[in-house]
């Protein structure tokens, strides 16, 4: 395991990258981070990967050493992407570049997960035609991208979504599906009762704002994160 410096435009990311055991090659599996930026949560999910016996790179779009510890630092890091989906996906395809690029890697065997904010960007990494070959959104934001406003879809899409998450009303779901749907993807959508954002995330806590984790909700969308990437691979 170790952290990883790479460039995108001059400026340097960190990156966590871990090889499974037993392997001398193996697909890969990039993850994509919450607001709050590449953390434990998004290392714990990167030990989880490599059990299943794939390498996994969790990505930064922020810039090392960019990271939240309040809702107002997290805002501050995570809306400037959010409003332009263009540098937030250039910065995604230099993160899938230097997870490409990692010894042991296969680089024709690529997906991305993401959590929160990660969700969003993995979406957008289908959106903008990045080489995977599947996405997974976990507890994701579903706001379209101005910049790719009718998507042609290539890659398989997996949605793992609370259904009572603030952050992703129903409309908001019935919108995402409308655009898969036009967007010819193969997608799926899993929907967690009694669960809202942040489910899968260890220690989360705050039903004012609608973020808790649900140990039912995350074992399940593990399981199916794991048929999806043997689906994949």
């Amino acid at each position: 395991m170790s952290e990883v410096d790479y460039t995108v435009d001059g400026k340097t990311y960190e990156g966590y990258f871990l090889r499974p055991k037993g392997k001398d090659t193996a697909p890969v599996v990039v993850i994509a981070h919450a607001w709050g930026g590449l953390g434990d949560n998004e290392r714990e999910k990167a030990e989880r990967i490599a059990k299943l016996g794939y390498a996994a790179f969790a990505m930064d779009v922020y810039g090392k050493g960019k990271r939240g510890t309040t809702v107002e630092e997290n805002q501050a890091l995570m809306n400037p992407l959010v409003g332009d989906r263009a540098e937030l996906q250039k910065r995604l395809a230099g993160g899938l570049a230097a997870a490409k690029q990692q010894v042991g890697v296969d680089p024709t065997k690529a997906a991305a997960i993401g959590f929160c904010f990660g969700g969003l960007a993995v979406l957008d990494m289908a959106r903008a035609n990045h080489e995977v070959l599947g996405v997974a959104s976990f507890h994701g934001l579903f706001r379209p991208a101005e910049n790719v406003p009718a998507p042609k879809i290539t890659a398989k899409v997996m949605i793992e979504h609370g259904w009572h998450d603030p952050m992703a009303t129903p409309e908001d779901v019935m919108a995402i599906t409308k655009e898969l749907d036009g967007s010819g993807a193969d997608w799926q959508l899993h929907v967690h009762g009694n669960s809202m954002h942040s489910f899968t995330t260890l220690g989360a806590d705050n039903r004012e704002m609608g973020t808790v984790y649900n140990a039912d909700a995350d074992r399940r969308s593990f399981e199916n994160l794991e048929n999806f990437l043997t689906e994949l691979f």
